[in-house]
C-alpha cells in the first residue's frame, strides 16, 4: 500500500501544478473581461440615479416628482449601491492575484448575486409602477397619469430601461464569477484510507 501511496503522489501534485498553470494562462484575459464589466455599470447606475433624481413635473393638474414613490426612491438607492461596489469591485479585480484565494472568490460570487436581484427588483418594481402611470387600473377607478404628466413619464421610463441594461451586465458578471469560483476550487476531499480514493465531500 505504501509503494501505491508513493507511486501516486508525484502524479498528482503534477497535474495539479498542470491545472494550475492552465488557469494563471487564462486567468489574465478573464480579469480584463471582468474588470472592464464591472466598470461599465458605474456610468450606467449614475445615469440612471441622476435623471430619476431630476424627475420631478408642475403643471396645472399639480405636482408629483419621484420621492412621492417608494418604488423610484428604491431605485435610486439600489442604483447609488449598485454604482459604488461596481467601482470597488473593478479596482479589485484589475490587481494581479485579486482571484487567487478563496475567500475573495467567494465574496465576489456572493455579492455579484445579491447585487444582480436588488437592482432587478429595483426595476421590476419600477416597471409595475409605470405601467399603472400609462394604462391605469379600471377595477379601481384609477386613471392614468402620464396623458398629464407626460415629461415625468418619459424621464422615469428612461431610467428604468438604463436600470435593465445594468442587470444584464451582472447577470453576466454573476455567471463569470461562477466560472472562476467552481472551475478554480475543488470541492473538499476526504481519502478513503481502504481504498485510497478521493471522494468529494459536500456540505460537510
Amino acid at each position: 500500500m505504501e509503494k501505491i501511496d508513493d507511486h501516486l503522489k508525484p502524479s498528482h501534485s503534477v497535474s495539479a501544478g498542470a491545472a494550475t498553470e492552465k488557469w494563471e494562462e487564462a486567468s489574465t484575459g478573464i480579469r480584463t473581461v471582468e474588470t472592464m464589466l464591472r466598470l461599465a455599470p458605474v456610468g450606467l447606475c449614475v445615469a440612471a440615479l441622476v435623471i430619476m433624481l431630476k424627475d420631478s413635473q408642475t403643471n396645472e393638474y399639480g405636482e408629483v416628482s419621484y420621492s412621492s414613490l417608494s418604488a423610484f426612491r428604491y431605485l435610486v438607492h439600489a442604483n447609488g449601491i449598485c454604482a459604488g461596489y461596481s467601482l470597488l469591485s473593478a479596482a479589485i479585480a484589475a490587481m494581479p492575484g485579486s482571484s487567487s484565494t478563496m475567500p475573495r472568490v467567494w465574496t465576489f460570487f456572493c455579492l455579484d448575486q445579491i447585487l444582480t436581484y436588488v437592482v432587478l427588483a429595483a426595476g421590476a418594481v419600477s416597471t409595475e409602477v409605470l405601467y399603472l402611470a400609462y394604462k391605469g387600473d379600471d377595477a379601481i377607478t384609477w386613471s392614468d397619469a402620464c396623458s398629464s404628466f407626460g415629461s415625468f413619464c418619459h424621464k422615469a421610463t428612461a431610467s428604468v430601461i438604463i436600470t435593465f441594461v445594468v442587470v444584464c451586465f451582472y447577470v453576466a458578471l454573476s455567471l463569470i464569477s461562477s466560472y472562476k469560483l467552481f472551475t478554480r476550487f475543488d470541492p473538499p476531499t476526504v481519502v478513503d484510507s481502504d481504498k485510497n480514493v478521493e471522494v468529494a465531500v459536500f456540505g460537510s
